[in-house]
């Protein structure tokens, strides 16, 4: 199994690169992540996250069936489902299963897989960018984004510890680079699509 994992603090468009990679680079298939948020408007379970209660999140997590788990903030906790990887990694023509993960969770998954996974840490510009980016969303208080940005520093100290940086100054610079990455790791891997 080959996996690309993606990471950054909040707001650092991970997510957008994140559709724009598989968009760009054939045979990639995404992994939706657990969480015991709630739904954003205009969210799916099951297609933006897996939304479970706490209760349940537990009682999975119990169970041995998740790859990697973290309480983002408290009380919030984020997982990849072993069960979910494997069903997505089992779908026809796929070259490598995209995580969208944080920060220590892409760290244990590198861990467990190795050279079988490229771990991509997208950062923003600066901490002062990312509060613009956070703020200009319109989805959280104040004090939800301060949180954000105390965690964004902690993240970022990390950022030396995976496979590829990439400044996320201008967009569409950011995904031609991670593209780039992700084709070349690929073609590393005996994948060529």
């Amino acid at each position: 199994m080959t996996l690309i994992v993606l990471t950054a603090p909040s707001g650092a468009g991970k997510t957008t690169i994140a559709r724009r990679l598989m968009a760009e680079v054939e045979g990639l298939r995404f992994s939706v992540s657990a969480t015991t948020r709630d739904p954003r408007p205009g969210e799916r379970d099951g297609v933006d996250y897996v939304f479970l209660s706490p209760e349940a999140f537990a009682a999975r997590f119990a169970a041995g069936d998740f790859l990697e788990v973290e309480e983002v903030y408290p009380g919030r906790f984020y997982g990849t489902l072993c069960q979910a990887v494997e069903d997505t990694a089992a779908t026809a023509d796929v070259r490598a299963v995209v995580l969208d993960i944080d920060v220590k969770g892409a760290l244990r998954v590198k861990d467990l897989y190795g050279d079988a996974a490229r771990t991509l840490f997208i950062a923003p510009p600066s901490l002062e960018a990312l509060a613009d980016r956070l703020r200009s969303r319109g989805t959280e208080q104040p004090e939800q984004i301060a949180m954000r940005l105390e965690r964004a520093e902690m993240e970022m100290a990390h950022a030396p510890a995976f496979d590829v940086v990439v400044v996320n100054d201008d967009l569409e610079t950011a995904v031609d680079e991670a593209v780039g990455h992700v084709r070349a790791f690929l073609d590393e891997r005996g994948m060529e699509g």
